[in-house]
């Protein structure tokens, strides 16, 4: 007769070759969590090697990998001529043994809960994924255009360095002195602000930033305008937080404020929000007259204004226009800016530019969402805007941009000129492409999938008065460029037949 523990194994493992998981680290897993369970109790003596090859048709090596996986691990005793016993480690916590569930069911864990939740609909994915090899986003930087041999030095440079240990030991704000210092010192010469680090504090992302902002602002029902063509992640921020959303006309000189002092009374409106600099989808900038419009409205109606300013430093042509709050006298705006866009998703961070009151209150909240942060990136940007080189990896980078948007100007006017309408931007890494005649953009997504394309219904953006998509540029080289613009006229045309 075979073994009970023979047959025991037989029932506890099974090996899934498909998985990036080597075979002997399944097995030992399984293992393992037979033994916590109490299916093979302690002094259990295994199979020999051989044996154990032959029961799950391995090779001997990964039998003597799997043994020797569970030894290091102190599960198993191998004891030279005696066998291979089971061993049971201290334990830490207290053994719950699955005696109601199947042997088949001992690697499965439950998809849903047994308890009721609140599920969230306005925190519902956008993610959508595809296998098309070309994608068009709605304005990302070129990852491969990251100094990465560069960035390695200075990260390698900042985990060796003997005051790391002593940050990771300190308070958050002794630990983000200096960098806030040099945060402040980057803002005031680029943006004309004249901040101290008591007016601004570093999250890991714009919405982070946003998110803890709409905490501290918002209470249920609270109205907060935004423009009729907004960012679909600002209104589910809003959204989650139990806002009222109201939206506001946008033209060609941005957000329409005089509609906001027409349709609304004083202390209706909680805050307005607006990406002044580039109105976020259609990229036009608010301008001079309306900011200073938006200002005295909102000390009149007392109101805040969240401006995010959230690609700031793709400034491709001339100079960029100063925020709006480096122009605020009466405290009514909160700043939301990124830095190192032109590095590597993992050296840029979000900020917050406030009165010192929103500052303290919003710190209380990142003290629980993110209490210390990333003392390495914090360390290696301090650096770079030290030593002046952050400057010259946005200068670098822009001038790439910059070639890339009129080199997508000119594929659209190649291949659209008789189809659509749009402006080339004086900067970001977007285009506003409007369609004309006016088509189902669904239908255009599908055909374009077809084509090896891909559009995801973020860029998408149709209603009665706007056919239109944003057509971010920056991820993609020029041959990239000719091959999407080529394939989207090829999509557009297949829609209109």
């Amino acid at each position: 007769m075979s073994s009970p523990v023979h047959a025991m194994l037989k029932s506890l493992i099974s090996i899934d070759k498909s998985l990036s998981t080597s075979i002997y680290i399944q097995i030992a897993q399984q293992m393992i969590n037979a033994i916590q369970r109490g299916y093979l109790p302690e002094g259990t003596v295994l199979p020999g090697t051989r044996k154990f090859s032959a029961l799950f048709s391995i090779n001997r090596n990964t039998a003597v990998a799997v043994y020797e996986e569970l030894a290091s691990q102190g599960w198993v005793a191998i004891l030279a001529n005696k066998g291979t016993f089971v061993l049971m480690p201290e334990k830490k916590t207290v053994a719950i043994k699955g005696t109601l569930q199947s042997l088949e069911n001992l690697n499965a864990y439950p998809k849903t809960a047994g308890f009721p939740f609140q599920s969230s609909f306005h925190l519902a994915s956008t993610e959508e994924f595809s296998i098309q090899k070309y994608v068009i986003n709605d304005g990302k930087p070129d990852l491969r255009l990251h100094p990465i041999h560069q960035f390695s030095r200075w990260y390698s440079a900042s985990m060796k360095r003997a005051s790391l240990i002593s940050k990771w030991n300190q308070t958050q704000d002794q630990s983000d002195t200096t960098f806030s210092k040099q945060l402040c010192n980057y803002l005031n010469a680029t943006r004309g602000f004249h901040i101290k680090p008591n007016n601004i504090v570093s999250t890991r992302s714009t919405e982070m930033s946003l998110y803890i902002v709409s905490q501290l602002l918002i209470q249920k029902n609270d109205v907060v305008l935004v423009g009729e063509l907004s960012h679909y992640k600002s209104n589910m921020i809003f959204q989650q937080a139990g806002a009222n959303l109201k939206t506001i006309p946008v033209d060609a000189y941005g957000i329409d404020v005089d509609f906001i002092e027409k349709n609304f009374t004083k202390k209706s409106i909680r805050c307005v929000y607006v990406c002044a600099h580039r109105q976020y989808p259609t990229a036009v900038t608010l301008t001079a007259e309306r900011r200073l419009q938006l200002l005295q409205l909102a000390k009149a109606y007392q109101f805040a204004i969240i401006e995010d300013d959230f690609d700031y430093d793709f400034q491709l042509d001339g100079s960029a226009m100063v925020p709006m709050a480096s122009a605020d006298g009466q405290g009514v705006v909160i700043y939301l800016g990124r830095l190192g866009q032109s590095f590597f998703p993992s050296f840029q961070i979000g900020f917050v530019v406030a009165p010192e009151n929103i500052i303290n209150e919003a710190k209380n909240y990142l003290q629980i969402l993110d209490k210390q942060g990333d003392l390495i990136q914090k360390q290696i940007l301090t650096e770079l805007i030290e030593e002046g080189e952050i400057h010259r990896l946005i200068k670098k980078n822009i001038t790439v941009y910059k070639q890339r948007r009129d080199y997508l100007c000119a594929c659209l006017h190649k291949h659209f000129k008789a189809y659509a309408t749009w402006q080339v931007p004086a900067g970001g890494l977007a285009v506003w492409l409007c369609f004309v005649p006016s088509i189902s953009l669904i239908q255009l997504a599908e055909k374009a999938k077809n084509n090896n394309l891909f559009l995801p219904k973020t860029i998408l953006f149709q209603d009665k008065n706007t056919c239109a998509i944003r057509f971010g540029f920056g991820h993609l080289n020029e041959t990239e460029i000719e091959d999407v613009v080529t394939l989207l006229k090829q999509s557009f045309e297949e829609v209109l037949q």
